[in-house]
């Protein structure tokens, strides 16, 4: 039985790539590189922003990447200064949020995003009371795809991995959910193409947020 659903957050539960351009093309300028477009950092992301703005440098025209490290401070300040910018939450899943809530099932957020910046997105989204636990990039977590934070925020929820979801867009997702031991939904409404979500073994699929509570009442009665 699922007691618990753990959350991506960039491309899962909230639209937040233009937050993500925002702050990489602020770097980009500042070396008087051309910005990309908002639709490349689709791919950019997912790996914590100090990659993200790697992979940016170099289609940008820094392939040995001459930039990066004077860039990292910029970025994580830039980034800092307006982690909201143009983020919305997907359509239906606030409402899928609260009904999984009224059902009883916990929630947490385990992403690659700074730990400090992860809560501000997440409360100012959805409030203070809607997810159990948040956890985000610290010194002490190591990023995505290793389980670490997964496993932690079940551990605090006091469930077993097995009793938990986890839904994430990329293929960081899904080796870090298939890794932590946790049945693992690949969103198709985030920053990768279905292809990639099947090709890292995503556990099921599914296209709106309205299908996680089919899931969920699946996966209880054992049906998946």
């Amino acid at each position: 039985m699922i007691k618990t659903c753990i959350f991506d957050l960039d491309g899962t539960i909230a639209d937040t790539v233009e937050s993500i351009a925002h702050a990489g093309n602020r770097v980009l300028e500042q070396f008087g590189l051309e910005p990309r477009p908002v639709k490349d950092y689709n791919y950019y992301a997912g790996n914590g922003i100090d990659l993200a703005l790697k992979r940016a440098l170099a289609d940008a025209g820094d392939a040995e990447g001459n930039y990066w490290k004077q860039g990292i401070p910029l970025i994580r300040k830039y980034f800092a200064e307006d982690p909201l910018y143009h983020v919305r939450p997907f359509q239906g899943m606030p409402e899928t949020l609260q009904e999984l809530k009224a059902q009883g099932i916990s929630l947490g957020v385990f992403t690659n995003k700074p730990h400090e910046e992860a809560i501000h997105v997440v409360q100012a989204l959805y409030g203070k009371s809607m997810f159990d636990r948040i956890q985000g990039q610290t010194e002490e977590i190591p990023m995505k795809p290793a389980p670490d934070g997964a496993l932690k925020i079940a551990g605090e929820l006091h469930v077993k991995p097995e009793e938990c979801m986890y839904f994430g867009d990329t293929n960081t997702d899904m080796q870090t959910g298939r890794a932590a031991g946790m049945f693992t939904v690949g969103v198709t409404w985030g920053f990768r193409p279905r292809k990639e979500l099947v090709e890292n073994h995503a556990m099921a699929l599914i296209d709106t947020p309205a299908e996680i509570l089919q899931l969920v009442r699946e996966k209880g009665s054992g049906a998946v």
